[in-house]
């Protein structure tokens, strides 16, 4: 795999970073991790359609959903 030049920025926003990347560069990466695999579309797909219909929830902590 070739190598990425991505620039990381802080912001002056308390903990947001601003990430600068190279578009083509991008869709290159998206691809070796998979992102453009079927499977994860329809996964992406599914949740984006629970989403619409409410079946999702808002989360504050990890711990309340392993208790629930």
């Amino acid at each position: 795999m070739s190598n990425i030049a991505i620039k990381i920025s802080p912001s002056s926003k308390g903990k947001k970073l601003l990430v600068e990347i190279d578009a083509n560069k991008l869709e290159r990466l998206a691809s070796n991790l998979g992102l453009y695999n079927p499977d994860f579309i329809k996964s992406v797909e599914s949740a984006e359609r629970d989403f619409r219909a409410g079946r999702s929830r808002t989360l504050t902590s990890l711990r309340k959903l392993r208790s629930a």
